[in-house]
C-alpha cells in the first residue's frame, strides 16, 4: 500500500492505457494531433492519469514519424478527416463529453474546421479549451510560421545562450516547445479546471510559446536590473562566464559540470582540485575569472571524467559528469529513482497518495477509431459510412509521418 508521504517507483510501460489511477484520474481530454508542445502537454496529462483521446489525421500520418513516439504515449486514437462534415460532427460529440480540448493549429484553423472554442463551448459550457501556438492568437506575427528557435530568439532568451565570443546556441527545443510551451499549457489547463470548480464554467486558455518563454526570463531580467547580468553572452554568472559555474573538458574528451556558487561549495571545489584557497585569485573580482578558468581547466584536463566523478563523490563541490542521454538512463541515482523506465522518462512529478499509472505505449493513428466513435454516440451505420467514405480511418499498420504545415 502506498501511504501518504511515500512515493512508488515508476512502473514499466504497458501496452494499453489503463484509464484509471493518478491525480488526474477521471479527467477526459480530447487532443487534436499536433507536434512538439501539444503532444508533450498531453503526454503529461496522460501520465498523471487523464484519459486522453487523440484525433489523428484520416490519412494516418503522424508529423515527423517516430519522433513523437514517447510524447504520444498513453492515448487512444481515432483518425478523422476534419474537412468532412460527418467527421466534424463526430469530433464535436467527443468534445461534448470532454473536460478539456487541446489544439495546436495556427490561429483561425480550428474555427474554419468547425471545432473552434466558441462552437465547442456553446455545446459544453464546462469545457476548458486550450490553444497552443508559438506567437499567440493575436499580434502581427500570429499567422507567421515558426519553430522553437524563432520564438526564443524574439523573446531575448536565445541571445543569452552560448559561449563568449560565439553565436547564440539553440538549447535543442527544450526551452520554447516544452518549458515555455507545453508546460505553460498544462499550467493553464490545471488553473482553468481549478476555477471551474468554483464557477462551474470552462474557458479558453491561450498558451503562446513567446509568453511562456518570456516568463522564464524573470530572474535574468531582475539580475540585469541589479547589475548582476551586464556582460555579453557567455560572460555572466549563470551562462558559463563564471569559472565556478561552467563545464570543463577532461583527459578523455568528456566533460564535467561545475556549479559551485556558494562559498562552502566553492571551497570543496578548490580543495578537490588540489588547490589552496589562499593561493588562487579572488573569485569575487570578475577580472580574475580568466585566470581562474585557465587554472581549473588545466586541472580538469589532467584526469578522466570518471576519475573526477569518483573524486568528487561525497563532497559538496557540485561537480557532476556531463552524461549523454543514453548514459543518463544507466546512471545509478536516476536508476534508483526510476527516473527513466525502459529507457524513456517516467511520469513526473510523483504523488504519495495517488501515484501515476504506468505509461502506456503510443497508439497507432486510428487504432481505436471504431470504439471511440461508438463511445461518442455514433451508430454502427454512421461509423460504417465514415470509414467507407474515408472520413474516418481504422489503423491497419504503423504509417510513416510527414511534417504538418498547420502547426502553430
Amino acid at each position: 500500500m502506498n501511504t501518504p508521504g511515500t512515493q512508488q517507483a515508476p512502473r514499466a510501460v504497458t501496452d494499453v492505457p489503463e484509464g484509471s489511477g493518478g491525480p488526474l484520474s477521471g479527467l477526459r481530454v480530447v487532443e487534436f494531433a499536433g507536434i512538439g508542445p501539444v503532444p508533450f502537454a498531453c503526454m503529461m496529462l496522460a501520465d498523471l492519469g487523464a484519459e486522453v483521446i487523440r484525433i489523428d489525421r484520416a490519412d494516418g500520418r503522424r508529423p515527423f514519424g517516430g519522433w513523437h513516439r514517447v510524447l504520444d504515449r498513453g492515448r487512444r486514437s481515432l483518425a478523422l478527416d476534419l474537412k468532412d462534415p460527418g467527421a466534424v460532427a463526430a469530433a464535436l460529440r467527443l468534445a461534448d463529453r470532454a473536460d478539456v480540448v487541446v489544439e495546436g493549429f495556427r490561429p483561425g484553423v480550428a474555427e474554419r474546421l468547425g471545432v473552434g472554442p466558441e462552437v465547442c463551448r456553446a455545446r459544453n459550457q464546462a469545457l476548458v479549451y486550450a490553444r497552443m501556438t508559438g506567437w499567440g492568437q493575436d499580434g502581427p506575427l500570429a499567422q507567421a510560421p515558426g519553430h522553437d528557435i524563432n520564438y526564443i530568439a524574439l523573446t531575448g532568451a536565445l541571445d543569452a545562450i552560448g559561449t563568449s565570443g560565439g553565436p547564440p546556441v539553440p538549447p535543442v527545443n527544450l526551452l520554447g516547445d516544452f518549458a515555455g510551451g507545453g508546460m505553460l499549457l498544462v499550467c493553464g489547463v490545471l488553473a482553468a479546471l481549478q476555477e471551474r470548480g468554483t464557477s462551474g464554467r470552462g474557458q479558453t486558455v491561450d498558451a503562446a510559446i513567446v509568453d511562456g518563454t518570456a516568463s522564464l526570463l524573470g530572474m535574468l531580467l531582475a539580475m540585469r536590473d541589479e547589475g548582476a547580468w551586464n556582460r555579453p553572452r557567455g560572460g555572466n554568472l549563470l551562462d558559463g562566464g563564471a569559472p565556478y559555474y561552467t563545464t570543463y573538458a577532461c583527459a578523455d574528451g568528456e566533460h564535467v559540470a561545475v556549479g559551485a556558487l556558494e562559498p562552502r561549495f566553492y571551497a570543496d571545489l578548490v580543495a578537490g582540485l588540489g588547490l589552496a584557497g589562499d593561493e588562487i585569485p579572488d573569485r569575487t573580482d570578475e577580472a580574475n575569472w580568466p585566470a581562474l578558468r585557465a587554472l581549473f581547466a588545466a586541472r580538469f584536463a589532467a584526469r578522466t571524467r570518471a576519475e573526477w566523478a569518483a573524486s568528487f563523490t561525497g563532497t559538496q563541490a557540485c561537480v557532476t559528469p556531463v552524461l549523454s542521454v543514453r548514459e543518463a538512463a544507466r546512471d545509478p541515482h536516476l536508476r534508483a529513482r526510476g527516473t527513466y523506465v525502459d529507457g524513456v522518462p517516467a511520469p513526473a512529478p510523483r504523488f504519495g497518495r495517488t501515484p501515476a499509472p504506468p505509461p502506456a505505449r503510443a497508439p497507432r493513428p486510428g487504432e481505436h477509431t471504431r470504439r471511440l466513435l461508438r463511445d461518442g454516440g455514433c451508430t454502427e451505420a454512421e461509423i460504417g459510412r465514415l470509414i467507407a467514405s474515408g472520413a474516418a480511418m481504422e489503423a491497419d499498420g504503423t504509417p510513416d509521418g510527414t511534417p504538418d504545415d498547420t502547426r502553430a
